[in-house]
């Protein structure tokens, strides 16, 4: 493996670099968005219960916009539960905006990384290509090694740049997708406490 390694030349160490960076943000964003964090199950009734037993204070909505991605929306909400519809729905927005941004965290390095890589992959092949040539130039064509050596570099860096650009595209689409998922979902649960508060729908529980 260090033998292949070594054969790509100096454009596999950043090739590598984006490799760990990559895999590094995978498994991070695997851990960080799984729902049972951004979503708790249990946070909605507990909500409610607040509300019924008019123990919702600026204490319980700290604690609130601590607790979760979901329960930051929600705090927004419920901090303007005296405003107009119009002005909680703002407020859900906003916050929702602000999660967004957090949950998009290292996305964008992912997305670079899955640009970037294939065309550190294409700069290694440019280079062998020629180093190549200008071997040849100075030994000619009748010693093998010197075109095996070139052809070795470009076609290395080529697949090690796609094997890198690949799978970080995947994951990086998974996981826009998984964002946005879970943001729709805690705009629905927001809006519906909206909804409720001003007397537009009925609680469903």
């Amino acid at each position: 493996m260090f033998e292949i390694f070594s054969a790509g030349g100096w454009i596999m160490w950043p090739i590598l670099l984006c490799s760990i960076i990559a895999t590094a943000i995978i498994i991070e964003r695997f851990w960080t968005l799984q729902k049972k964090y951004i979503i708790p199950k249990d946070l909605v009734p507990q909500i409610w219960q607040w509300i019924q037993e008019d123990d919702l204070d600026r204490n319980q909505l700290a604690v609130l916009r601590q607790n979760s991605p979901l329960g930051e929306i929600l705090a927004a909400a419920l901090a303007n539960r005296n405003h107009s519809r119009e002005v909680m729905k703002a407020s859900v927005e906003e916050a929702s905006s602000h999660v967004l941004h957090k949950l998009e965290k290292y996305l964008n390095t992912l997305g670079t990384i899955a640009e970037v890589a294939p065309l550190l992959g294409l700069l290694g092949t440019v280079t062998g290509m020629i180093g190549m040539f200008a071997a040849v130039g100075e030994v000619g064509l009748g010693n093998p090694r010197v075109l095996s050596g070139g052809l070795s570099e470009a076609l290395i860096t080529t697949a090690s740049g796609l094997s890198v650009a690949i799978p970080a595209l995947i994951f990086y689409r998974y996981f826009r997708g998984v964002v946005d998922e879970l943001v729709l979902t805690m705009e629905q649960e927001a809006l519906k406490i909206v909804d409720v508060l001003h007397g537009e729908r009925e609680q469903e529980l």
